[in-house]
């Protein structure tokens, strides 16, 4: 893992901010109309949580009315949070220790949101050390044939299903996108 990287270079500055007391149907509607998968919920400028798609599902499935009920009664805070300066490796370790798949930037205020995909993807490449590296061609590569590449970064052999996001060693092309195998079943 390149720990060199904070959580200041792979964040999302952009996010969706709403009120203890806006109702989870509008939230909901906001969320689909700026593509976010959750909202921070704040009291003033202080962040008290973060609403998820999946909490707004759970409203749902209960059989209670989105448009009744206040972002406040459903939100569990705080929300788990690190600062911008923070390496990826601490962002990773707060992701498992708390079980969630984003984390809060924040330090007097907040900065951003950071999730398990901009971390991931931060992740899976990183530069050498020295300026290049040589390595023969694989066949059947965009060279069409043996001839040595240079490159001056290191590729992992895992990559990102373009269905569900998963880091996988076996994507396959179906369709025109990588796939993994679970995907590939589907």
């Amino acid at each position: 893992m390149n720990t060199e990287l904070t959580v200041r270079e792979v964040m999302d500055r952009e996010f969706v901010g709403v009120s203890e007391s806006d109702d989870v149907r509008s939230v909901a509607e906001l969320l689909l109309e700026e593509g976010a998968e959750c909202a921070v919920v704040l009291r003033g400028q202080e962040p008290v949580g973060l609403l998820t798609e999946r909490d707004v599902l759970s409203v749902v499935s209960e059989g209670r009315d989105p448009g009744t009920v206040a972002v406040g009664d459903v939100v569990v805070g705080p929300a788990p949070s690190v600062t911008p300066d923070s390496g990826v490796d601490v962002a990773v370790d707060a992701m498992t220790a708390q079980g969630s798949r984003r984390l809060l930037v924040a330090d007097e205020e907040v900065r951003g949101l950071v999730t398990e995909h901009d971390l991931l993807s931060a992740t899976t490449i990183e530069r050498y050390d020295d300026s290049t590296e040589v390595r023969p061609a694989m066949n059947g590569d965009a060279l069409g044939d043996d001839r040595a590449v240079t490159t001056d970064r290191a590729v992992s052999d895992q990559s990102i299903c373009q269905e569900c996001g998963a880091l996988s060693r076996d994507l396959l092309e179906t369709d025109g996108r990588l796939l993994c195998p679970d995907c590939r079943d589907v």
